[in-house]
């Protein structure tokens, strides 16, 4: 039984292999792909996004751009990571993907009530096109079968020492979407600094042999070295696919049904998220974080996607 799946996303480096994976794992069905200023430009990432599916072979699944900035905020972006295109590195394609003419949110909408079932949104980015469908289409809600996040963390920041990227972007948005009531899953970096593409990871990959392969293997050679002048890590952390991973491989991933709120005002805290793992707030759960990571599971799954991918 395949998992329907849409993808929201704002690639990019870590966002195109979560696109691969959503799109070439045998456990998940890609429906529809939003995208989000946040790593880069609304223009920039909705033009990445059609690059990731056009080099990987993905012809079917529609792309629409949607937010082009927080919700009530200013856009900040992370050209210092990913490039001033946000895919630094290869030389770039032109994408044959197109731009679908409907926005991020009635795409989502139209694929939430095309299908049989429930689906479930992963969200790579800002969560701001998922705050607003369910801002704007409460009524759809019901439709959401979950929302799993990349972002956050239990721990320390990466823009600020408390503040993980895509929540400090947007943190009224997250506040919004993990108050709705969907199930909400956070995966943030306590987590995701696991999924460290070290010197073998890479062999691996780039030994798939496939265009998809060879293209990845050029990003992770930008992204790698970005991220050691940046934060000294030679083994950049794969952030993105590992939200994937909790839909296409249950399991992979550790969870734990706990307290989960987003800091809105503080001066030096502003998109820090505050996980209550010992109950100490006495608020009721109302999230699921992400607190473990089976490393080879999980590096299994990104090779069996790429390698059914062209």
């Amino acid at each position: 039984m395949t998992v329907p799946v849409i993808v929201d996303c704002d690639p990019g480096h870590d966002d195109v292999f979560a696109l691969w994976l959503a799109a070439g794992h045998p456990s998940l069905e890609l429906l529809a792909v939003t995208t989000v200023g946040g790593n880069v430009s609304i223009e920039h990432t909705s033009r990445n996004a059609r690059i990731a599916l056009t080099v990987a072979g993905v012809a079917h699944v529609p792309v629409a751009a949607g937010a082009a900035g927080p919700l009530v905020r200013e856009l900040e972006t992370a050209e210092w990571i990913h490039g001033a295109n946000g895919l630094g590195g290869p030389e770039l394609p032109e994408p044959t993907v197109p731009l679908d003419p409907r926005g991020a949110t009635a795409l989502i909408a139209d694929a939430l009530l095309a299908s049989s079932e429930p689906v479930a949104i992963i969200a790579t980015g800002p969560i701001t096109n998922v705050a607003v469908l369910l801002r704007d289409r409460p009524e759809l809600a019901g439709r959401i079968r979950e929302i799993v996040w990349m972002g956050g963390s239990t721990e320390r920041g990466n823009v600020t020492p408390y503040a993980e990227f895509n929540a400090w972007v947007d943190p009224e948005a997250l506040d919004l979407v993990v108050g709705s009531g969907v199930r909400f899953t956070m995966v943030g970096l306590n987590v995701t600094h696991r999924a460290l593409v070290t010197e073998a990871v890479r062999e691996r990959l780039a030994a798939v042999g496939t265009r998809t392969a060879a293209f990845g293997d050029e990003l992770l050679d930008f992204f790698c070295r970005t991220n050691d002048e940046v934060f000294g890590m030679p083994d950049g952390p794969l952030h993105d696919p590992v939200a994937v991973a909790v839909l296409a491989d249950p399991g992979c991933v550790e969870l734990e049904h706990t307290r989960l709120d987003v800091e809105l005002a503080g001066t030096e805290t502003a998109g820090a998220t505050s996980v209550d793992f010992d109950g100490m707030l006495r608020r009721e759960p109302n999230a699921w974080v992400a607190t473990g990571l089976d490393v080879d599971r999980f590096w299994g799954l990104v090779e069996t996607a790429v390698s059914r991918l062209t």
